[in-house]
């Protein structure tokens, strides 16, 4: 199993702690009960922390007028609204929640320029609540495409998110089988996408980052 690179200082982190706790227990517990209990119980954590930064190799296939899921999860929004923060126009709305069994990996949606990123600091509710979107921390990231189309989306941290990394630099140029991101336990992307775009998932439907297309551009 490959690990993404934006796991190897936490993993090691844990991988420490889990290994303090488990050489006191040896060292101060006299049942050797209670230090197996302890070791199979750290032993899952660990193995379920090393999953949750798995980094799957997939092949992404390349099409400008497409455009991708940005994330491994479920869609949870599908709406027509006004993007406050920087098109400051109508759109629709594709939200995808990412629960902590899935990837946590982001793919850019769209081949582009990225002209607009920002990082803003705040709440972390259940990324699943509507408000979670704007008061939230959040990384915006907006790409524009060759026709000058503009495409925002949005990483939004969760409950158990705490941190958000984002790879995104103003004025590079970036494909759709780039990462775009990560985003550490539990969390939701956010797609804008302008009026009259040919929407292709439904609500509640299971997509998958980089492979499933979510919408097509209008022509």
């Amino acid at each position: 199993m490959t690990i993404h690179k934006a796991g190897y200082s936490l993993l090691v982190k844990i991988f420490t702690i889990l290994a303090a706790i488990n050489l006191i227990i040896y060292y101060l517990v006299d049942t050797e009960l209670i230090f197996y209990i302890v070791l199979g119980i750290t032993s899952v954590f660990y193995l379920l922390a090393i999953n949750f930064f798995r980094c799957p190799n997939r092949q992404v296939k390349i099409d400008d007028n497409k455009i991708i899921a940005p994330a491994d999860g479920k869609v949870v929004v599908i709406e027509e609204t006004t993007e406050e923060e920087y098109l400051k126009d109508r759109r629709i709305q594709v939200s995808i929640f990412m629960n902590v069994l899935n990837v946590h990996i982001n793919w850019f949606p769209i081949n582009g320029i990225v002209k607009y990123y920002r990082h803003h600091n705040g709440r972390f509710m259940a990324a699943y609540l509507p408000k979670s979107s704007t008061e939230n921390e959040r990384s915006t990231i907006v790409v524009e495409n060759k026709k000058g189309v503009q495409v925002l989306f949005r990483q939004v941290a969760g409950a158990l998110a705490r941190r958000i990394v984002t790879y995104a630099k103003e004025g590079t140029e970036i494909k759709q089988d780039q990462h775009a991101g990560f985003i550490k336990f539990g969390s939701r992307v956010d797609i804008y996408l302008p009026l009259g775009t040919k929407i292709n998932v439904e609500l509640d439907q299971k997509v998958t980052g980089s492979q499933t297309v979510i919408a097509t551009f209008a022509e």
